[in-house]
């Protein structure tokens, strides 16, 4: 029986002239939705678990299910697209998406909820690494492949900012419109692609069944092992966080060792033996870490510290968006000009720079005033770091194995907002409950030394002490862990100025698409 996608796929052995900037939208839309589902949801788990009767400790598995799902299966997904058709894999992954987001939307119970958050990610981990890897079939190379990757790099920088704007809007009407909004406008792009985008050519290989199954299992055992080390109450030290990890650190081992040997590899190895993709996929990773990092310990501080609402919460990374949009375009425009290397040591800089200014917070900051300045720096020096690397990932790569390339960029950036969460959650917790026990310390020698004079506080005061004390503890936790994080993007920015070696002239050409390794 001949499917939508079957047809679609061979309606033409001659594609048409592309509409280039409608392709772009088509792409761009699809990239937007996949990313900002991964914080849209953050802000309505509240109500998710008051209305499907989760408990406070199995309400995360709703963030954690869609992560599990997209993190463990890009690799399976981009080499789908090299193998049967990068826009087939596309358009199928985009129209799971859709119809995942109708179950989670309808489920009546946490179950089925939890099931549509990880065919959500299935659907993200087949059409995410395809859309990149149609940007090199559909953009000829130089000016048109550069902007449409300043568009793609933006929409996956800035898609998390957006993700928390729409959840705090959409909550306040229901919850369930988090989930039936991807529905048109996944419907609506599946539909689209088709006649805007170049189908590739698919490979004559046979697709790695041993490096499908052991590259999947690990991934999901490392995914799973570092989400469970970032929750609340957890350590390195739980079984849950150290079975799953290690585990998957042998099965990716066992990976490996597959993949050095078969004919038609999963994740052909000669795609990180170029020294220029290393550099940008393990500085993209450190990228990963910082970035995610700084949404969640800044989300917490804007709306715990400074008390502002999800909504009030969400605008409040608008400048960041803004601001990486703006330097997105302007990264696209200089990448023809200016060698890899210093765009994203710029940015890498600026980030660096952000991240310090991030540290100077105290319960006494104000957002105009201490934020918005690092927020907006941070936007800036985001976008001249997302174009560079992302070209500089997917260059020097034969066609057939773009795809691949695409799901190791992306699976560099889960991972690394995975390590980067649970690595930092770590620093803060440490040095939020030193911070808190001296607290409570002085705290309660000030109580004795008060109620020994008679001038004993009232339960209230004592109350608004406490809650000022955790409030502080909070924040010495949060800075410690931004210079943890700054680090981790210094690193980055080294590697990158120091290894990127690549120069401006390659990237425009069409020969920087040749076979290497």
């Amino acid at each position: 029986m001949t499917t939508v996608v079957d047809a679609v796929s061979e309606e033409q052995s001659t594609p048409r002239k592309t509409n280039l900037t409608v392709a772009l939208i088509v792409i761009a839309m699809a990239q937007l939705m996949i990313v900002l589902d991964g914080t849209i949801v953050n802000i309505a788990t509240p109500h998710i678990l008051t209305d499907l009767d989760f408990t406070q400790s199995s309400v995360q598995w709703v963030v954690t299910a869609y992560a599990l799902g997209f993190g463990s299966l890009l690799l399976l997904g981009g080499r789908l697209g090299d193998l049967f058709g990068r826009r087939r894999m596309f358009v199928l992954g985009v129209a799971v998406f859709a119809i995942a987001s109708l179950i989670g939307g309808i489920a009546p119970s946490g179950a089925l909820l939890l099931a549509a958050r990880a065919l959500q990610g299935a659907g993200a981990a087949l059409a995410s690494p395809a859309a990149l890897a149609l940007i090199n079939t559909t953009f000829p190379a130089g000016k048109e492949r550069n902007r449409a990757m300043a568009v793609y790099a933006a929409m996956s920088g800035a898609g998390a900012a957006v993700g928390l704007i729409l959840g705090g809007l959409l909550t306040e009407a229901d919850w369930r419109w988090t989930f039936f909004i991807n529905v048109p406008i996944g419907l609506a792009v599946a539909a689209l692609a088709p006649r805007v985008l170049i189908e590739s050519e698919g490979s004559d290989g046979t697709l790695d069944i041993w490096g499908a199954v052991t590259g999947t299992v690990g991934l999901f055992g490392i995914v799973y092992g570092l989400s469970h080390a970032g929750q609340q109450g957890s350590s390195w030290g739980d079984f849950q966080t150290l079975f799953p990890l290690l585990g998957g650190l042998v099965v990716v081992a066992a990976f490996v060792l597959i993949e050095s040997r078969v004919t038609h590899p999963l994740l052909p190895l000669r795609i990180l033996a170029d020294r220029t993709r290393a550099v940008s996929l393990f500085s993209m990773l450190l990228i990963g870490a910082g970035m995610f990092s700084m949404f969640f310990f800044l989300g917490l501080f804007i709306q715990q510290v400074l008390g502002y609402s999800p909504v009030k919460s969400g605008f409040s990374f608008l400048p960041f968006s803004v601001g990486i949009v703006a330097a997105a375009g302007v990264a696209s425009n200089l990448a023809g000009r200016v060698d890899p290397r210093w765009l994203a040591g710029f940015g890498g800089v600026l980030t660096t720079v952000a991240m310090w200014g991030f540290t100077q917070l105290s319960t006494d900051s104000g957002y105009a005033s201490h934020l918005l300045p690092w927020v907006v720096v941070m936007g800036f020096g985001m976008g001249f770091l997302f174009i560079p690397l992302t070209l500089t990932a997917t260059a020097g790569v034969s066609k057939d194995d773009s795809g691949a390339a695409a799901s190791a960029l992306n699976t560099a950036q889960q991972i690394g907002g995975a390590v980067g969460i649970a690595a930092l959650t770590t620093v803060f917790t440490h040095f939020a409950t030193q911070k808190g026990t001296e607290l409570a310390a002085s705290g309660q020698a000030a109580l004795e030394r008060a109620t020994a004079a008679g001038q004993a506080p009232t339960k209230g005061q004592i109350a608004e002490a406490t809650h000022q004390a955790a409030l502080q503890a909070q924040t010495f936790g949060s800075t410690h862990a931004f210079w943890y994080a700054a680090g981790m993007l210094l690193v980055g920015t080294l590697l990158v100025i120091g290894l990127l070696n690549i120069k401006h002239t390659e990237l425009a050409s069409e020969e920087a698409a040749v076979h290497v390794g």
